[in-house]
C-alpha cells in the first residue's frame, strides 16, 4: 500500500465494529471511562510505510515492558483527541509535530483497565529526529505497515484474566510482541483499510 492509497482508504467512513465482539462491553459499566489518545504513527520511507512504536520502560507501573503507541491520558486543556495523541508523542518520543500529517481517527477503543483511546493516525515524512524520554520509553522501532495488514500475522489468544478467560490478538514480528489494547488498535486499522 501506498500514501495516496492509504489516504483514500482513511477518507472512507470506519467500520462500526468491536475488535472482541460483545467481551469489549464486559467491564464498561462498572466505572466511566478515562479519555485517552495515542498516535499510530505510519512513516513514509521511500522503501515503503512502517510504523513506529515504543517499547515501555520496565519500571512503570502501568503496562511495564509493553510495546505501545506513543500516547496517554487526556488532559483538561486538550482540546481534541488528535492534540492529546500529538502532545504525548511529543513528550514520549521527541517528535516534531511539523512532521506529522494528521489522517484520521479509528474507533475508540474501550481497554479492559478502565480508558477509552481514540487511535489517531498520523503521517511522517523523513527525516524524523526522535528523542525518547528515558523515564518512560527503553526503545522505539518500527514495524512495516505491509506485515501488521496481513491477516496470517494476527493471532488470536485467550487466557484467564480475574477470573474469566478473555481473548486478544497478538502479533510476533521478529523478537517483539505486540498485543492487547496496541494489537486490537492495529485490528481496527486492518479492518477499516481491508478491501
Amino acid at each position: 500500500m501506498d500514501v495516496a492509497a492509504l489516504k483514500a482508504r482513511l477518507q472512507r467512513t470506519p467500520p462500526a465494529f468491536a475488535v472482541y465482539g460483545d467481551e469489549d462491553a464486559v467491564g464498561r459499566e462498572a466505572a466511566p471511562a478515562t479519555p485517552a489518545a495515542v498516535l499510530v504513527p505510519i512513516v513514509d520511507h521511500p522503501s515503503g510505510l512502517t510504523v513506529i512504536f515504543t517499547q515501555r520502560t520496565a519500571h512503570l507501573k502501568a503496562h511495564s515492558g509493553q510495546v505501545s503507541f506513543p500516547g496517554g491520558r487526556a488532559e483538561p486543556a486538550d482540546p481534541t483527541p488528535e492534540h492529546t495523541a500529538l502532545r504525548e508523542a511529543q513528550e514520549e518520543i521527541g517528535l516534531a509535530l511539523e512532521r506529522v500529517e494528521v489522517l484520521a481517527r479509528l474507533p475508540e477503543y474501550h481497554t479492559r483497565t478502565g480508558f477509552r483511546v481514540t487511535p489517531v493516525v498520523g503521517l511522517l515524512t523523513p527525516p524524523i529526529a526522535l528523542t525518547p524520554d528515558p523515564r518512560e520509553v527503553d526503545e522505539v522501532f518500527e514495524v512495516p505497515l505491509a506485515f501488521l495488514l496481513d491477516p496470517r500475522n494476527h493471532v488470536r489468544e485467550t487466557r484467564e484474566l480475574q477470573g474469566r478467560m478473555r481473548a486478544y490478538y497478538v502479533m510476533r514480528y521478529g523478537s517483539r510482541t505486540i498485543w492487547g489494547a496496541t494489537a486490537g488498535m492495529l485490528i481496527s486499522l486492518y479492518r477499516h483499510l481491508a478491501d
